[in-house]
């Protein structure tokens, strides 16, 4: 626990706990959510092959959990946290234009 407490620069604890039910709720919200915006979009488990509906579905569910991540983070007051997590982990996957640095002259 400490190692993680130290890689993510937080000192308690209760605040580890926290992030932790964070991206619990956050994983099981945007799952749940996954399936009524694919149904809504006229994607159909029965009307497709699996090897295409859940990819499809994980490239729904990815975009909500990007969401949820930072509005659960903001409920639990975590919110800065996160807010540096979402940016790290999307740079990471080659998204980081998103995010240019404002450099000051």
């Amino acid at each position: 626990m400490e190692k993680l407490k130290k890689r993510w620069g937080i000192t308690s604890n209760f605040q580890l706990i926290v992030i932790f039910i964070v991206f619990a709720i956050t994983g099981s919200t945007s799952a749940y959510l996954s399936k009524p915006v694919i149904e809504w979009i006229g994607i159909s488990k029965d009307a497709m092959s699996p090897w295409l509906y859940i990819p499809l579905r994980l490239l729904i569910i990815f975009p909500v959990y990007q969401v949820l991540l930072v509005f659960f983070g903001l409920v639990s007051g975590q919110f800065k946290f996160f807010w540096n997590f979402e940016k790290k982990m999307l740079r990471g996957m080659g998204l980081g234009f998103l995010f240019k640095n404002k450099k000051s002259s």
